[in-house]
């Protein structure tokens, strides 16, 4: 349950992160309320996965999930650049948050 909560957290991350965009520095209000209510919810769920499993082990996943899936959408909806050195780092994270989840132990 540990896990699902986790990429549930890290999705969050993701949609918080590229909701930032959408904010115009906080000063456009449902694009911030949206946003600031996506980073709470994926820290509570973060918590909650941080309790069983290594702090290491979350963070790791969680960060990797949230900045791989931040940068393929701001390629796909915000027309950021998709380079083949993009999308080779992309796939290391993926490759990273793969390695952290077999070695972790649960």
């Amino acid at each position: 349950m540990a896990w699902v909560l986790l990429v549930l957290a890290g999705l969050l991350e993701i949609g918080w992160a590229v909701g930032l965009k959408y904010t115009e520095g906080f000063t456009r209000l449902w694009p911030s309320v949206f946003t600031v209510l996506g980073f709470a919810a994926s820290m509570v769920l973060l918590a909650q996965a941080a309790k069983t499993l290594p702090i290491g082990t979350a963070y790791g996943v969680w960060v990797g999930i949230g900045a791989a899936g931040a940068a393929v959408l701001g390629m796909v909806i915000l027309n950021e650049p998709a380079t083949a050195a993009r999308i080779f780092f992309i796939a290391l994270l993926l490759v990273a948050i793969v390695g952290l989840k077999v070695t972790s132990g649960h």
